[in-house]
């Protein structure tokens, strides 16, 4: 069998809508599990939630597990911050683990997706070296945003060397055992839509190429809901979740997003699509809300984790 062949067959059994959705068993012949899961989502709260209310690495873990979470997307600066101050990961460790929460996911912005090859060469360094740090505090993915690519100035990327420079990426992921989620950003001039995406991580020809999409930047990017079954259940892992306000997309922003339940996003209907019957997928409510960092941060947390639990139950 050809080369070209094996890499066809890995990247539908990971990204193919229909036929990769469905697959039994993987390329190497080895069946998957048909067991279906407890439930169809892990509710994961991202720390942006609360970062305007300045808790540092700890508080925020412990306000995620007072509010009922089990799952924590962490940012990658509040960790170093952390260590900076004396911290260990061995301690950061240990505290999610007497917490009770499991890191699913870190947010970080090394800048893997530029034409620079020297800013691209300190950006794979910074991915290391943080995937090293995520690997020791049990969280086995890192969100791969176009960072660097999403200003007003940034250049069109060809997105058959950004399909390179993501493999690379992955590859570096299988490495360390902390795998790069291929992140949508509705605003950037590159990786704005699911099309582009898909483009991406299919391209990449990788079997461990995920994607990472949201809620909020499907709307700002423009992307059609109908392209989303287009993803393929197996491509995602983690979901973000949030609302929005009636504000067309050339004009809302980030700090516009709010709970769900509190805008007009059909987010009953992306989770009804992006649900997989084999396993739960991990949604994380994600927000910079302003308003919501002048309020108390276990209140948010807590209103953020009871209007997921009511917007799931009959998914």
């Amino acid at each position: 069998m050809s080369s070209s062949s094996v890499t066809r067959r890995r990247v539908l059994s990971t990204l193919g809508a229909s036929v990769g959705a469905t697959l039994l068993a993987t390329t190497d012949g080895r069946s998957t599990s048909t067991a279906k899961p407890a439930a169809p989502f892990t509710m994961c709260l991202n720390m942006s939630t609360i970062m305007g209310h300045k808790l540092g690495f700890v508080k925020e873990l412990e306000t995620a597990s007072k509010a009922g979470f089990r799952s924590v997307e962490v940012w990658m600066n509040s960790l170093q911050a952390y260590l900076d101050k004396g911290g260990t990961l061995a301690e950061a460790k240990r505290i999610l683990s007497d917490l009770g929460l499991k890191a699913e996911n870190a947010i970080g912005f090394a800048t893997w997706i530029v034409d620079d090859e020297a800013q691209r060469t300190k950006a794979l360094d910074q991915l290391k070296r943080e995937m090293d740090q995520l690997a020791a505090i049990g969280c086995p993915r890192t969100a791969a945003p176009p960072m660097g690519a999403n200003n007003a100035t940034a250049p069109v990327l060809d997105l058959k060397r950004v399909a390179e420079r993501f493999r690379a990426i992955v590859e570096l992921g299988d490495q360390t055992g902390v795998h790069p989620q291929l992140e949508l950003w509705g605003q950037s001039k590159n990786l704005s839509r699911v099309s582009e995406v898909l483009y991406v991580a299919a391209e990449a020809g990788h079997p461990s190429t995920r994607v990472l999409l949201d809620v909020y930047h499907l709307y700002k990017g423009g992307s059609s809901l109908d392209s989303l079954p287009l993803v393929g259940k197996p491509a995602i892992e983690i979901f973000h979740v949030n609302d929005y306000p009636k504000i067309e997309p050339a004009t809302i922003v980030d700090a516009d997003r709010v709970h769900i339940g509190d805008g007009i996003a059909p987010v009953k209907s992306i989770l009804s699509t992006i649900r997989n019957p084999d396993r739960p997928v991990i949604i994380s409510f994600e927000v910079f809300n302003k308003g919501y960092y002048a309020q108390d941060a276990l209140v948010v947390a807590k209103t953020a984790f009871e209007n997921m639990k009511k917007i799931t139950q009959d998914v």
